[in-house]
């Protein structure tokens, strides 16, 4: 397995001296979220900055852009990466698409189907392999003269990865995406249970192998040698979970688990403001059906013991502030970096 850090963009000095502490703690790359800023030229600088990392965008929001911009973003990036970046897309949801995007939205999952093979019958294109033709319900391209077809290059193997949570997008990653984003809150019970019979699921329909489908897995991990010492990072697990938690979208799992009327009562704290009341509902059972919870020599073979033979990639995932790490803390996360890369 590997390791990466999720961040999100910053400035591109601020990224590129964090990419430059990434590389030397012994991480594997960085997956860049998109907010408030695209991840693009964040990933440019820091891969000038690190070049042996590998990136990828967790997620990048696919309607937000034609799916000839996304082919076009990722063909430069995996060219200039020498071939360590993969484009991982998300849908978002439908008030930013409309509202702040002013992009079309109607059923994400047949949409994002869609988007994604429009993108790869454009990264097809670039490989001449065939003229571009797209004709789908919600893309329709059929236009690449020459002059505006990207030049080829060594490393045209190009990743299509999405997000996916619920059972329709899970079978659509399986029959179209090279790699499935697994949302931060996750069970094993729910990637057990849920995530991979769905994948294959899609697969099958599709005639593809299921094993070939790569799962980037970000973890909630609270570590700490001393109870004060993990105090801070299981008080933000709690806040993640509880926030997820409180969404429709995620709340089955806590139903899967026994957890009946979790959703409810956790929508009622953010509403109110309690995050107390979200840390008590937040019990250890339920922490730890969801998070790593470890002292810092155990998390690596706590996260191996979970998630090997199921993850590609795993992803820290509490870690946007990681240009503030101090660098004890940063050669820890790297010790546990390298153990979980080296134990495969």
């Amino acid at each position: 397995m590997e390791f990466d850090v999720m961040t999100r963009a910053t400035t591109w000095d601020n990224v590129g001296a964090l990419a430059r502490r990434v590389e030397a703690a012994g991480f594997s790359g960085m997956l860049f979220t998109e907010g408030h800023q695209v991840p693009w030229m964040n990933i440019a600088a820091a891969s000038l900055a690190a070049p042996s990392l590998h990136f990828s965008t967790g997620i990048a929001i696919a309607f937000a852009r034609s799916p000839m911009v996304s082919a076009e973003i990722a063909w430069e990036l995996a060219q200039n990466t020498g071939g360590k970046f993969r484009l991982g897309l998300g849908s978002q949801v439908k008030a930013h698409i409309e509202r702040r995007y002013a992009s079309h939205w109607d059923k994400p999952a047949p949409q994002m189907r869609d988007y994604v093979l429009a993108v790869k019958a454009s990264l097809k294109a670039f490989r001449r392999e065939a003229p571009l033709r797209h004709d789908g319900p919600y893309y329709k391209m059929s236009l690449l003269p020459e002059q505006w077809t990207p030049p080829r290059h060594e490393h045209e193997d190009v990743k299509v990865d999405i997000s996916a949570v619920g059972p329709i997008m899970v079978r659509v990653a399986g029959e179209v995406a090279d790699g499935v984003h697994v949302h931060p809150m996750h069970s094993m019970h729910y990637i057990h249970n849920r995530l991979l019979p769905g994948v294959a699921e899609g697969a099958r329909r599709a005639g593809r192998d299921p094993s070939a489908i790569d799962l980037i897995i970000p973890v909630i991990v609270a570590a700490g040698d001393t109870p004060e010492e993990q105090a801070k990072p299981i008080e933000e697990a709690k806040t993640t979970i509880g926030f997820y938690g409180a969404t429709p979208n995620y709340a089955f799992q806590f139903d899967d688990l026994g957890h009946a009327g979790m959703r409810d009562q956790l929508r009622d704290c953010l509403k109110s403001g309690d995050n107390a009341r979200v840390q008590s509902l937040i019990t250890e059972e339920i922490l730890d059906q969801f998070a790593v919870v470890a002292r810092w020599d155990d998390v690596a073979d706590r996260m191996v013991a979970r998630y090997k033979g199921i993850a590609s990639r795993l992803v820290i995932y509490l870690a946007s502030h990681w240009r503030e790490i101090d660098g004890k803390t940063l050669d820890r996360w790297g010790e546990v970096a390298r153990a979980v890369r080296q134990a495969g």
